[in-house]
């Protein structure tokens, strides 16, 4: 059995050992139910709010804006419909960009469809970038909302939040203005009272918790309608039982992710660059991400060869990346296509995404493979 080389960690982490320990700990002797008012709830209730408030130190918002749910999709889903709904009576524009991910984009497609939204996607340019121009130019007084992500999930570029926020705000003062944060929380430093956003995403599996738990931080003023009803948890916006064990998880994994950023990306850009170096001197490889994308994601293609094809050649050798997008299930890119990547180069595309868990045997094995796979793959292409 080969060695595990994975580098498929925008799809997800491993879980860190610690974290998976408080997990079983919260589970099996601090079980009790945040709202039972025992002691065994009580127990339960500090350990939610110690999460959220560790949670609201690292992203600088307070405690009581923080709501956990489900994961990334069901923030998102509930920052778009939820902020459309609360702004529909005097606004019916939503701004967002063609390559979010599909948890921005489907909430969206349907408000459009459904609920009459004047919905408008803004393409990125042919090197992956949004131009604040473009954005800028179709907000206007009947914006009702305006969703941006802060890093795109498969080539990796990074919006400038904070200044397109404030161009927003001024623009269209009573807009809401929603980032989905999943692939910038615990990578890029975050400050969400200089970004001024009303709503922002983020979730677990990206940082080492696990799978199933995120939050929506949502501004102290904004008053957004729940998605589900049933229940006075969480201030009665997202009623449930609480995963107490998650929240917790999340919590702890972000704090360690926060206090090892400046390490963690001097580490990955190290590796990026080994793989930017190989893929330059074999000139058959060419790189789609933004030459400023976050180092944390690479995308490149190498055309004549499909990516399913080179993915399970990889996976063969214990090296295991991804085609783009997780939540697509192997479908054609939105995003490649959306910068014009939509043909031969878009089908061979890769992405390669690090942690500062990888090292550089991990880098040279997928460049080998690769190197392989050429050779071995020329009549199965």
């Amino acid at each position: 059995m080969p060695r595990e080389h994975y580098l498929d960690n925008s799809a997800t982490t491993q879980v860190w050992p610690e974290v998976a320990d408080l997990v079983r700990e919260v589970l099996v002797e601090r079980y009790g139910n945040p709202s039972s008012l025992h002691s065994k709830g009580l127990e339960a209730e500090l350990l939610m709010k110690s999460a959220a408030a560790d949670l609201a130190r690292i992203l600088n918002c307070a405690p009581e804006e923080l709501y956990f749910t489900s994961g990334g999709t069901e923030a998102n889903n509930w920052a778009i419909l939820s902020g459309y709904e609360s702004r529909r009576r005097r606004a019916t524009g939503v701004v967002t960009t063609a390559f979010e991910h599909s948890s921005v984009l489907e909430p969206v497609q349907y408000l459009a469809e459904r609920q009459g939204a004047q919905a408008v996607f803004v393409a990125p340019d042919g090197e992956g970038h949004i131009r604040p121009a473009d954005v800028l130019e179709r907000v206007d007084e009947n914006t009702a909302l305006v969703s941006l992500m802060a890093v795109n999930n498969e080539i990796g570029t990074v919006l400038p939040i904070q200044a397109l926020t404030a161009a927003i705000k001024k623009k269209a003062p009573k807009a809401l203005v929603h980032c989905d944060g999943v692939q910038a929380f615990g990578k890029l430093p975050i400050n969400l009272k200089a970004w001024g956003v009303d709503l922002f995403t983020f979730t677990g599996h990206k940082i080492h918790a696990p799978k199933g738990v995120g939050a929506l931080y949502v501004k102290k003023g904004v008053h957004l309608p729940p998605l589900v009803r049933g229940g006075k948890q969480q201030r009665g916006l997202r009623p449930g039982t609480e995963n107490v064990a998650f929240a917790a998880a999340l919590a702890l994994a972000a704090k360690r992710c926060a206090k090892d950023r400046t390490r963690n990306m001097e580490r990955v850009t190290a590796l990026r660059d080994r793989l930017l170096a190989w893929a330059a001197a074999d000139g058959g490889v060419q790189i789609n991400s933004p030459q400023d994308a976050l180092p944390y994601i690479v995308n490149l293609s190498i055309p004549g060869f499909r990516s399913e094809t080179l993915l399970h050649f990889l996976a063969e050798r214990g090296v295991y990346v991804s085609s783009g997008s997780a939540c697509a299930k192997g479908g054609p890119s939105h995003v490649l296509a959306s910068i014009g990547l939509s043909g031969p180069r878009g089908d061979s595309a890769l992405r390669v995404s690090m942690d500062a868990g990888n090292t550089e045997e991990d880098i040279d094995a997928l460049c080998a493979g690769l190197e392989a796979a050429r050779q071995s793959l020329v009549g199965r292409r």
